[in-house]
């Protein structure tokens, strides 16, 4: 599988999707993880740290979004992540969909599994 972890959006959000022995371990697996460059800064761990766990680094989130079929994130996507999702796609992260209608709504129009 096509893994992705974009760097967290969210204000005062320094966490990131995977930390790099999760990315190692699932490379060993058989799956490709790409990570948004900077994604781990948060945690102390740079691109290389991730790059030498098997992790291929991508410029930017759409570039994240693109290239993979499951996206991993701490906390629930801000609209801008939302309009990157694609129909079939699946996010993996912590939803307050109650709370939050326009993302709610957001993410029915993409057509992503959640």
């Amino acid at each position: 599988m096509r893994i992705g972890v974009p760097k967290e959006i969210k204000v005062h959000e320094y966490r990131v999707g995977l930390v790099p022995g999760g990315v190692r371990e699932l490379v060993e697996a058989g799956h490709e993880i790409f990570i948004q460059s900077g994604a781990g800064l948060g945690i102390g761990e740079n691109d290389d740290v991730y790059a030498s766990a098997g992790a291929k680094v991508l410029g930017t989130a759409q570039d994240v979004f693109d290239a993979a079929e499951l996206i991993v994130k701490v906390k629930e996507p801000q609209l801008e992540e939302c309009r990157m999702l694609r129909q079939g796609q699946t996010i993996l992260t912590y939803l307050h969909l109650a709370a939050d209608l326009p993302q709610a709504k957001a993410l029915l129009e993409r057509g992503a599994t959640a």
